[in-house]
């Protein structure tokens, strides 16, 4: 009998990604899968027949709870700032009848980095606090409480004991194809391309000197893979608890770069009328996308190194810049700008 496993969030982005590797791994491996209704169940059964399911949202608490007691790891993929379900997830491991202690590998988010441009207001402008969570990881533990993600981070960081170990994992910028059942597409890029070609024009923060790290999903899912695979180890090699904070990244950007990148994607593939941005201010920004301030005029600088260190982590895939081409073609042929092949067959 292989470990029991409970995870929430596969059928969106990160999660769904994370079980397809987690399940071609190790199959022995007892997965237990959160889903809201039959339709996201039938996408997992048909990808992982093998994975049981159960029915119920993060509101399901009792629900949660209960899989949580009966679990050795629980993977937390879901909404990050959902304080209920953390709760539950800390309250079912805490109970647990099972020799050894659970282990709680939750995922949060860079955002919380940027807690600085937020208080300042400082949007588009380069900030020079960097963080690492290796020599600074007491610091990724101390942020204040109006921090993005934090109220939920402060009760994963309060639960832990003899009988619950726990792990966050906050990725940066994620992109590339996602490889799960539902949703394998990502956020802060894709929603930007997709305002671009909307807008009719290419637009920054204000200066857009303001940097973000970036990770690829297929990279993100490795690091998963092996806090799984050391909780399953008795917690070796890995650090859980007071220093079992992972940040995810393989690389810096500037968001102009960015942001001036699909333009210039944009415009040579006759989406846009030229390669040119439009300097916003942080209000009209978001006019053209939800929380585009947030998501491309803040700073959120970590360097990642405690996965890298202890379980020989190696992020390898592609940049964000060098998928840009491919996020540029799929929104459009999302918003049917780009005829398909079949389209083009039959002219």
């Amino acid at each position: 009998m292989g470990p029991k496993v409970f995870l929430t969030g596969t059928t969106g982005y990160i999660g769904g990604d994370a079980l397809y590797v987690i399940s071609q791994k190790h199959p022995e491996w007892e997965l237990t899968a959160l889903v809201r209704n039959s339709d996201k169940g039938a996408k997992i059964a048909a990808a992982h027949p093998t994975v049981r399911l159960v029915y119920g949202d993060l509101d399901s608490v009792e629900l949660i709870e209960e899989e949580a007691a009966n679990s050795d790891i629980v993977y937390h993929f879901a909404n990050c700032d959902h304080e209920p379900s953390a709760t539950a997830i800390a309250k079912g491991l805490a109970r647990r009848e099972t020799p050894g202690p659970g282990y709680w590998i939750h995922t949060s988010g860079t955002g919380i980095l940027g807690i600085e441009t937020l208080a300042t207001g400082a949007f588009g402008d380069l900030l020079p606090k960097v963080y690492d969570d290796w020599d600074g990881i007491e610091e990724l533990k101390s942020h204040p409480d109006e921090a993005p993600h934090r109220k939920v981070d402060k009760i994963v960081l309060s639960s832990y004991s003899d009988k619950v170990k726990t792990a966050i994992v906050c990725p940066p910028c994620i992109y590339g194809p996602g490889r799960g059942p539902d949703n394998q597409r990502s956020i802060q890029a894709y929603r930007i391309t997709e305002a671009f070609l909307k807008h009719g024009r290419g637009f920054k923060i204000g200066k857009s000197e303001n940097i973000w790290h970036g990770i690829h999903v297929q990279d993100l899912s490795d690091l998963y893979l092996l806090l799984g695979e050391a909780a399953i180890n008795g917690g070796d090699p890995a650090t859980w608890n007071e220093e079992g904070y992972y940040l995810a990244e393989n690389q810096s950007f500037v968001w102009g770069d960015i942001l001036q990148e699909i333009a210039k994607i944009a415009a040579k593939e006759g989406l846009l009328p030229d390669g040119t941005l439009e300097e916003s201010t942080p209000e009209v920004g978001d006019t053209y996308m939800a929380r585009a301030k947030y998501f491309a005029g803040t700073n959120s600088r970590g360097i990642s190194l405690r996965g890298k260190k202890l379980l020989g982590w190696k992020p390898n895939r592609c940049s964000l810049q060098e998928e840009l081409p491919a996020v540029v073609k799929g929104e459009a042929s999302l918003l049917g700008l780009l005829k398909s092949h079949a389209e083009k067959v039959q002219e």
